[in-house]
């Protein structure tokens, strides 16, 4: 264990030493800004020292079951885990997330999105100087040649993934074709704010574009991009919501004035177009964006502005599937259960964000909806060590903490006889 966890506190040291390198790779690899993919490296640095941490943690139990005999538990490693990571956090899903399984004793085979591959590169030149040969592989390629390589080997009986229910669902599929597999998934979610009518306002107007996560282009898994608004302060809402979105500068994303930057791909950039095409389509009010922004700067590339629409119904597919872009669904709310109702009328449960100054009324709305991470008064962020993952189509198990170290390890039972 001891050597096990110097070696993650080397890689950790040797990240931070090339984080600048890093952070110009990966802004030019996936458009995000600097100063959000700042974080990201901070986010995996520190997991490797976490995890370095922990690791007395692998420990087994007696259990006294009988009497006069001795029944213990002992951990032990898979040996060989995948992961395959999505395109919006490379460097931090495939170095953080990695920490885990190292960590517990397993070597990793790690497929980097095919879209930003670069930093996964570079984590692989250091891992190459730190860790024994073999113990940390990254292959380059497309998900369903690479990818699926990786869920249909037989020597692979853990595997992690991070992206889109369907993708999730295929992985599964391949996996169950060869043997029975240990699988964890985080994926999408369509996640509810919901403010009742006695929240700190100001506070929550904030929170509502911060929670859709821009600096990212709206790409991340737990954006808020479904705004639930109280009746009694709709309209002050919406129009205070659009204000702070219009002050989001587009931009170079190299540049640490930029809040937000072009789309990662021309597949994304396409979809995200598709779905302001079909919120207009299906009735919803368009109050900002949904176009490229004007300027020669962004003549190339895939930009489109922030963009927000109001007067959302449940029913609109602009409120049910996920965009993963920068697009803001505002719908509004009279009754405490029709609320409820709307926040879980999706097939996702990643995230949820509640805001109200009544801590009972937030507690019971906490127990009834359907998601497995959730903030009250608060939105977006990652509390380090703590749990994170979610209900329904986003996914199953936990990251981000213990249960993620111990679910890259299988529980033997020995039975001394006395």
């Amino acid at each position: 264990v001891e050597g096990r966890a110097e070696a993650l506190r080397e890689v950790a040291r040797q990240l931070k030493a090339r984080s600048e390198e890093i952070l110009a790779v990966e802004v030019a690899d996936t458009g995000n800004t600097v100063n959000a993919l700042k974080g990201d490296v901070d986010a995996a640095v520190w997991s490797l020292n976490h995890y370095a941490g922990l690791g007395y943690e692998l420990k087994g139990e007696t259990i006294p079951a009988t009497p006069g005999n001795l029944h213990m538990t002992v951990r032990e490693p898979f040996g060989v885990v995948g992961r395959i990571v999505p395109f919006n956090h490379p460097i931090m899903f495939v170095a953080a997330r990695t920490a885990a399984a190292l960590m517990a004793g397993n070597a990793v085979v790690v497929k980097p999105p095919e879209t930003s591959p670069l930093s996964a590169t570079i984590f692989a030149e250091i891992c190459q100087q730190v860790l024994p040969r073999g113990v940390m592989n990254i292959v380059t390629g497309l998900g369903r040649d690479a990818g699926d390589a990786i869920a249909r080997h037989p020597e692979i009986k853990r595997i992690a993934f991070i992206g889109s229910p369907g993708t999730a669902r295929q992985i599964q599929k391949s996996a169950a074709d060869v043997c029975v597999k240990h699988i964890s998934l985080e994926l999408g979610g369509k996640n509810p704010m919901i403010v009742f009518p006695d929240a700190d306002i100001e506070r929550a107007k904030d929170a509502a574009v911060r929670g859709m996560n821009f600096a990212w282009q709206g790409q991340s898994c737990g954006s808020t991009s479904r705004l639930l608004v109280h009746d009694s302060l709709y309209d002050e809402f919406v129009e205070a919501v659009v204000a702070r979105v219009k002050q989001i500068r587009l931009g170079n994303p190299a540049l640490e004035t930029s809040m937000m930057g072009p789309i990662n791909s021309k597949g994304q950039y396409e979809k995200v177009c598709h779905y302001v095409d079909v919120a207009k389509a299906d009735g919803a009010r368009l109050v900002h964006g949904g176009r490229r922004p004007v300027g020669d700067e962004f003549r190339r590339g895939y930009w489109i502005e922030p963009t927000v629409f109001a007067d959302v119904t449940p029913d609109m597919r602009i409120a049910q599937e996920e965009v993963f872009g920068p697009i803001l669904s505002i719908m509004r709310w009279s009754g405490v259960q029709q609320a409820l109702e709307i926040a879980n009328s999706v097939e996702y449960g990643l995230t949820a964000s509640i805001w109200t100054r009544d801590i009972g009324a937030a507690m019971q709305s906490a127990r009834q909806i359907r998601t497995g991470y959730i903030w009250i008064n608060g939105v977006g962020t990652h509390f380090r060590a703590v749990p994170f993952g979610g209900y329904k189509n986003s996914g199953v198990g936990r990251e981000e903490s213990l249960d993620e170290m111990l679910s890259y390890t299988e529980t033997k039972v020995i039975n001394i006889m006395l």
